[in-house]
């Protein structure tokens, strides 16, 4: 018997959970003799343009959880046919490139960052691919230059924690106002191979928590910690493994009675 499932045995959940032990993601594959279509239909009541260019996906593979479809179209549909900015971090198998031109339009600028040197054989096809690391804010700001600007980030990349967070701090500046900043596969904040953990401080959302903090500073003596993203991120959404940050100014709030 291997030594995580001895492990997992004789400890009880909550001692597991600081442990960082998981299962991974394997446990949540759906049934391939299943209408993948017709569960997300029926769990979520989407039936819009997205679900039927990520069921109908051919040639380069696109690997998503379904509820992601709906949160995707939640957020990004304003910004459809239209000549915006896209960038996602993360190429993969190139499917991803594929499903957002689809979804986006031809005018829609779009480019993908990895790694990876093999998913350069992506370039051009449906997006740019800039091959570097979402570590390294040279390449990142170079990339951005070289897009004209961002009007929506979407990160899929290492998931590891240190990277996500320099990775943000870094881009959510340079967003356009009006703006999207996602980022998705948040389960892995409660992982230590990937640098969180149940309750950990390094768990991404320990940093979000601070910026909800920094949002409500009117209220309270602690102060404002980041500055540089609270001074222009109004609205924070949550969502299972995926966060969503709101790019405009922001300002004090102040209120009225009128009879």
């Amino acid at each position: 018997m291997a030594l995580k499932t001895r492990i997992k045995k004789l400890l009880p959940n909550f001692f597991l959970a600081h442990l960082g032990i998981h299962d991974g993601i394997g446990k949540f594959s759906f049934d391939k003799n299943l209408d993948i279509k017709r569960d997300i239909q029926t769990k979520y009541g989407f039936n819009g343009d997205l679900l039927e260019i990520f069921t109908n996906n051919k040639n380069k593979v696109v690997h998503k959880w379904h509820h992601y479809i709906p949160i995707y179209d939640r957020y990004f549909s304003h910004f459809r046919m239209k000549k915006i900015r896209f960038l996602e971090i993360g190429v993969s198998k190139g499917g991803s490139l594929q499903l957002w031109r689809n979804y986006f339009g031809e005018d829609a600028i779009i480019y993908g960052i990895d790694i990876d040197p093999n998913c350069a054989q992506f370039n051009g096809i449906a997006g740019q691919v800039r091959i570097g690391s979402q570590d390294d804010p040279k390449f990142l700001e170079s990339v951005i230059h070289e897009m004209g600007g961002v009007d929506v980030i979407l990160d899929d990349g290492s998931h590891q924690m240190d990277h996500i967070l320099k990775t943000f701090k870094f881009l959510f500046p340079k967003l356009n106002d009006g703006g999207i900043y996602m980022v998705e596969d948040l389960h892995t904040a409660y992982w230590r191979n990937f640098g969180g953990g149940y309750q950990s401080k390094f768990n991404f959302f320990s940093f979000v928590s601070e910026l909800i903090n920094d949002m409500h500073h009117w209220y309270h003596f602690g102060g404002v910690k980041h500055p540089a993203i609270s001074s222009f991120c109004p609205a924070i959404h949550i969502h299972d493994s995926i966060a969503v940050f709101e790019k405009e100014a922001v300002h004090e709030p102040t209120h009225s009675k009128i009879s």
